[in-house]
């Protein structure tokens, strides 16, 4: 793989920003390391972090550049700060970033895919709820986005916690049936003509979150989306997510190489 430290102009943001990239490559003499690639440009995991890290984490925590590599694909890690992937009340536009101009930006530095199928989105805690509102949001861009102790449930966080949104949101009590309630999104998805993308959800049942995606599990199920859905004993930390996120890789519905 080929690992790039990112840093760009936002247009959006008004701001420089950063992300870490890593590339598929094929290299026949690396010890220790699988490598795959796809033919032409690579299908694409925009992979999120959570409301305390930053672009690093996943780097910093996980072997993510080694699972990832088996694969052939990229991942593209960006930084959004502590916005929950919103365009802030009173703050820069964080998702009008990370839905639209960043994917572009992408594309226009790398040799990213930009079909539907190639596309997927992932993250954890904040992140995880980040991945959830591109993909229910975006249905024909993203055809998987997988949730990892996600903050699913934002309308009833931001109401029990309002100090932590109030640079967030204009009023709190507005999210729900908005579009940052990934409720409605999956009501608007259940409605939507076109193929919905495929949901993957997990959960630590320790986890301060668990109750939050017991909801969301269980209104997805309801509204008989493609939901997958996996919980077992665990904690809001980085060795279940470290686990996980291989989970994840294995579960993304890659197409056959041809």
């Amino acid at each position: 793989m080929a690992f790039i430290d990112c840093h760009f102009y936002s247009d959006s943001l008004g701001v420089s920003a950063s992300m870490y990239v890593i590339l598929p490559q094929v290299a026949r003499s690396q010890i220790g390391l699988a490598s795959s690639v796809y033919g032409g440009k690579h299908p694409t995991l925009y992979l999120l972090h959570g409301l305390s890290d930053d672009h690093t984490i996943w780097m910093r925590r996980t072997s993510i550049e080694r699972y990832a590599s088996e694969l052939g694909i990229a991942v593209v890690m960006p930084a959004v700060n502590r916005s929950f992937y919103a365009d802030m009340a009173s703050g820069p536009k964080y998702w009008t970033f990370i839905s639209e101009e960043l994917p572009a930006l992408a594309r226009s530095f790398f040799p990213l895919a930009e079909e539907r199928e190639l596309n997927f989105a992932a993250g954890l805690s904040m992140g995880g709820y980040g991945a959830m509102k591109l993909a229910l949001t975006h249905p024909d861009r993203f055809a998987a986005a997988a949730s990892l102790s996600g903050a699913v449930d934002i309308s009833q966080r931001a109401i029990n916690f309002p100090d932590d949104f109030k640079l967030i949101y204009e009023n709190v009590t507005r999210i729900k049936g908005s579009g940052n309630d990934l409720f409605h999104l999956a009501d608007q998805v259940a409605a939507y003509q076109g193929e919905a993308p495929q949901l993957y959800q997990c959960c630590g049942t320790e986890d301060f979150l668990y109750e939050d995606n017991v909801r969301f599990r269980d209104y997805c199920r309801e509204l008989k989306l493609n939901l997958t859905y996996e919980e077992e004993p665990g904690q809001h930390e980085w060795g279940y997510w470290d686990r996980k996120i291989q989970n994840v890789l294995k579960w993304l519905p890659l197409p056959a190489r041809s």
